[in-house]
């Protein structure tokens, strides 16, 4: 039996997402920055976990639009590049990193290097100040072989946990953003070897978990094409 995939999310349905955190959480800085490195960077929740500052900063304190993942951190160990792009995502992340400075979490006293946070200190902070627990767990790989690997089971149950406040339960999860950051590449016109790139996935039929179409895109699809008359 194939495992159920995630939801995806409408654009409405992810601006509503955003609106409720915004009124609703006790920490909207940080979980607004969740909600967009899934949707807009298609990153794993366990990925977001383990981020690290210095992977998105540079000593200068610049935001990097570029981030070179490690493949310590990715699911299938391989390195991949993500985009810090999108003009609400830089802007979330300005947010936040001012509002983890000000509380002091992991920061330090000189502003000039990182903006002021320690490095190697993870970028997603509990409200302690320590990072989302990691929890060991095994899967068989595509060869058929066992491998062990880190989940953020924390911070996927928190994320779903927002989305259910918002309304959005069955079918639900912390996964939803990342499908919802293949599908939308794909209805604006990107190319299946771009959404596998941005994925970081090894085959690209690996693609087509993540991709939702609908029947109405399905037939303004067919309705589209061009018979040269």
């Amino acid at each position: 039996m194939q495992p159920k995939r995630a939801k995806v999310l409408t654009p409405s349905q992810f601006r509503h997402l955003l609106r409720v955190t915004e009124a609703t959480s006790r920490f909207p800085e940080r979980d607004t920055l969740i909600l967009l490195l899934g949707v807009t960077c298609g990153m794993r929740i366990t990925e977001i976990a383990r981020l690290e500052v210095h992977h998105v900063l540079t000593k200068a304190g610049t935001q990097r639009s570029e981030v070179s993942l490690p493949s310590s951190i990715t699911k299938g160990c391989r390195p991949r590049c993500l985009y810090l792009s999108h003009p609400r995502t830089e802007a979330a992340f300005d947010r936040y990193v001012e509002w983890r400075y000000r509380r002091g979490m992991a920061a330090s006293l000189d502003r000039r290097e990182y903006r002021g946070l320690m490095p190697r200190t993870r970028l997603v902070l509990t409200q302690k100040g320590c990072g989302f627990e990691l929890t060991k767990k095994r899967r068989v790989n595509g060869d058929g072989k066992p491998v062990k690997y880190l989940a953020a089971d924390s911070l996927q149950s928190y994320v779903t946990g927002l989305y259910r406040a918002a309304g959005l339960s069955i079918g639900y999860s912390s996964h939803s953003g990342r499908r919802t950051f293949a599908t939308r590449l794909i209805a604006n016109g990107h190319s299946l070897d771009t959404v596998q790139a941005l994925l970081g996935h090894a085959h690209l039929d690996h693609v087509a978990a993540y991709i939702h179409v609908t029947a109405r895109e399905l037939r303004e699809s067919v309705a589209a094409i061009d018979l040269g008359d």
